[in-house]
């Protein structure tokens, strides 16, 4: 271990003018060239003459709590006026009260500070690595004749104190080495420092070299362009297409995958070579272009914050509480994993695939380009619907005359960034035919495993989907393949129910149509009565899109009218059902089953479309004639079915329900399901067409507020159905009051909205004669049997 000489002073008070430091810090043994540029700084020198004074550094117009007594050695003129002077700090002392003094200076007592550990072990160890590192840092950058400085410094403290000397530390680091009385404390400060700046050093050193060596190696590959340029000059090649520049920067983007930039390199002389007659050379061009539009490298910043989500999706949607539900925690688990790494780019299986399921009108689409608001993304839609070729996918070969990418990797190109929030709309229409089957080739997209390296055929180099968030829609998924529904999360949106219509129409259709039909809320004003009679009378459907077409015929007919001078009162009023008659005319719903249920043998059932729920009256009648059964109303294989075992059922039980065996004798049965146009299949209206059946022989009407649904056994027994929900609020929407569904339906009702549960008792059946004691008016009293009590359905928890 090296000899090093300390130098510690005793503890004494003395009495010194203050030279303040506005842009450094003076430590012991250094000496420096101070100039005094304020009053204070000449002050305090005068004060001193060639004596000593206190050096304080002063930050933000206040004085440190340490300073350093030093030394003038010299004083001087720097020119134009200024003076200098040339100090040589001495200890370390701390700053006591101001005392009375010669001259305009500020006098304080000063009392040194003597060193602690300034010669332990340790210290000298530390002082051995901070003299290694400073020379390494001088020797870096090209000053290794100033190690000798370096190597004459005596003393582990006065070695540290070489950190007063670095430009790379700042003013509050060097007054912390100034404060800093344990030369153990010290070094470890400065030699952590400086362990930062060589390694800071070395970074730039490799860039430095690495920029060189790219220099050279560009500087080599444009003298032999040029030379290639002559040579195709003197060819009568020319090529004076300015895109080659953006193909060769795409090559140097680092951002790149390397694949993608050897493809793009390989490609490029492909170019440079080919002739300009060649027909191969549009082709090279074209493919460089759509390589070069997709957005590599260039991601979204995501915004995850779900309080925010939420109230972004209650400001575009009333309603739709579980879905908005199910959105948010799609956020919220990509917020943690983001919090925990885990959500980068490429990582597998990390997402989710959302499908919204329901009728059209309800949302679907607008809920996507929320999500992708919350999220701060941008938002592109690929329309789905009547897609039957598998290349508007993964894009056509090359060789193809016309060929492109596919449509997800141009709707990559469109959104301008490689996570975009990406909808598949309408997914349940795609079709197949000899061109291939587009379905399957979205097994790849929306696989989560998989789709982190998809090939478009087109581009032919990897795509990086697993950051895309997809969203698809359906209006129905009987029609989606298996394999692909497998890979889908499905979300249902079922529908809206009355009181949600009216929120919507207020707070979102009305403006909308205003402002398209030229008008404002000053010039007609519809208030919630006129809305709720628009929803009843003139519409009835799932979601709000006929709602939405009523209020703009209705908003065109009085922009008409006060065009015309028809109107001169201001605004227009719109409040009671006379004056939505008189601008949309009669009203185009009513409740009709109780005209229709008013004769034996017609049924009031529930059904569910791709529109959403709805009902369907089941007519049932008997002729004389051969035995046998009749069946209209366009119905599929299943829904034949459920109207044979329902009259096998009712002929078999005839006797306990109440049926002359005789009347099943020489008569035929025709069952008929309005509207015959309309296509129907399903086992739900099983129960519906053998309370049909009962009704006719029994001569007992079905209850006209009744709606029921389910599937019937051969032994009576109710089975369930799906579809649960819609199918209550289209018997809500219809004016029913009582739903019959299959007691282990039980626990679908809960997702029935409260506000709707609170209008129609829902009555829970595992036998048919369960449901024939709510359906069937009594034979006597015209209402239900006696000792029975409708079973309303729990509110949910």
């Amino acid at each position: 271990m090296a000899d090093f000489p300390t130098a510690n002073p005793a503890s004494s008070t003395t009495t010194l003018p203050v030279l303040p430091l506005g842009s450094g810090v003076l430590l012991p043994h250094m000496v420096v060239t101070v100039a005094l540029e304020t009053p204070e700084a000449r002050a305090a020198v005068d004060a001193a003459g060639d004596g000593l004074l206190l050096v304080v550094p002063r930050v933000d117009n206040r004085y440190a709590g340490m300073g350093t007594i030093a030394r003038v050695d010299e004083q001087g003129e720097l020119g134009h006026g200024v003076r200098a002077v040339v100090v040589r700090g001495l200890h370390r002392a701390t700053i006591g009260l101001g005392v009375p003094g010669s001259g305009t200076s500020l006098w304080v007592e000063a009392t040194t500070a003597p060193e602690t550990n300034a010669d332990s072990e340790r210290a000298r160890t530390l002082a051995l690595e901070y003299q290694a590192l400073i020379e390494g840092i001088l020797e870096a950058r090209g000053l290794a004749v100033l190690g000798d400085v370096v190597r004459g410094a005596r003393g582990p403290g006065a070695i540290a104190d070489l950190a007063g000397y670095s430009p790379d530390l700042s003013l509050e680091q060097k007054i912390e080495v100034l404060e800093a009385l344990d030369v153990e404390v010290r070094l470890d400060k400065v030699v952590g420092w400086a362990k930062t700046v060589l390694a800071e050093q070395s970074v730039k050193d490799r860039i430095r070299k690495g920029v060189s060596e790219g220099m050279d190696k560009t500087q080599r590959e444009f003298l032999l362009r040029q030379q290639l340029a002559a040579i195709r000059k003197e060819l009568g090649e020319t090529d004076t297409d300015a895109d080659l520049e953006r193909f060769r920067a795409l090559v140097a983007d680092g951002s790149v995958p390397m694949p993608v930039r050897e493809a793009v390199e390989r490609e490029l002389g492909r170019l440079e070579r080919t002739s300009e007659q060649s027909p191969e050379r549009g082709w090279i061009r074209s493919w460089l272009d759509a390589v070069a539009d997709v957005p590599w490298g260039v991601r979204a910043t995501d915004s995850l914050d779900v309080v925010e989500a939420r109230r972004v999706l209650d400001a575009d949607h009333n309603g739709l509480d579980d879905v908005k539900a199910r959105i948010v925690e799609f956020l919220a688990v990509r917020k943690r994993r983001a919090e925990r790494g885990l959500h980068v780019a490429g990582s597998r299986g990390a997402g989710a695939i959302i499908t919204l399921v329901g009728p059209p009108g309800v949302g679907k689409t607008s809920l996507g380009e929320s999500l992708a608001r919350a999220m701060g993304r941008p938002f592109v839609r690929v329309a789905l619907g009547g897609v039957r070729d598998e290349a508007e996918i993964r894009g056509h070969r090359r060789t193809y005359v016309g060929a492109m990418p596919g449509r997800i990797a141009r709707a990559i190109k469109d959104a301008g960034v490689m996570n975009p929030v990406l909808m598949l709309d309408e997914v349940d229409k795609l079709g197949n035919d000899w061109r291939g089957d587009p379905s399957s080739a979205l097994l790849e997209v929306l696989d989560p495993a998989q789709n982190h390296t998809f090939r478009d055929h087109y581009l032919e180099v990897d795509l990086d989907l697993s950051d895309v968030v997809f969203i698809s829609t359906a209006n129905v998924i009987d029609t989606i393949p298996g394999p692909l529904l497998d890979r889908m999360e499905i979300v249902h949106i079922d529908g809206y129910t009355e009181a949600e219509k009216v929120d919507i129409a207020r707070d979102h259709l009305l403006a909308r149509q205003l402002e398209r039909n030229g008008l404002s809320s000053a010039e007609v004003d519809v208030n919630d009565d006129a809305l709720r009679v628009v929803v009843v009378d003139h519409t009835r459907e799932a979601g709000v899109r006929n709602l939405e077409r009523e209020l703009g015929k209705l908003l065109r007919k009085v922009a008409t009218a006060i065009s015309a001078g028809e109107v001169t009162d201001m605004p227009v009023l719109v409040h009671s059902p006379e004056d939505v008659r008189r601008w949309l005319g009669r009203p185009r719903f009513f409740f009709e089953s109780a005209d229709r249920t008013s004769v034996p043998g017609v049924a009031t059932g529930l059904a569910v479309t791709g529109t959403g729920g709805d009902v369907l009256f089941v007519e049932v009648t008997s002729m004389p004639g051969e035995a046998g059964l009749t069946l209209t109303g366009q119905l599929g294989d299943v829904m034949k079915e459920s109207a044979s075992i329902a009259l096998s059922f009712v002929r078999s039980h005839a006797e306990s329900l109440g049926i002359e065996p005789a009347l099943f004798e020489g008569r035929r049965f025709h069952v008929h399901v309005p509207a015959g146009a309309i296509p129907k299949d399903g086992p739900s209206a099983g129960v519906t067409i053998a309370s049909a059946l009962v009704s006719l022989l029994t001569g007992r009407v079905v209850r006209s507020t009744v709606g029921m649904t389910g599937e019937i056994t051969l032994q009576g027994k109710v089975l369930p159905i799906g579809g649960v929900k819609r199918k209550v609020l289209a018997a809500q929407r219809a004016g029913l009051t009582d739903v019959i569904v299959p007691k282990r339906n039980e626990p679908d009702v809960e997702d029935v909205p409260e506000a709707v549960r609170s209008e129609v008792a829902i009555h829970f059946a595992s036998t048919m004669n369960e449901v024939l004691a709510v359906a069937l008016e009594a034979a006597s009293t015209g209402g239900l049997e006696d000792g029975h009590t409708p079973m309303r359905s729990r509110p949910a928890a």
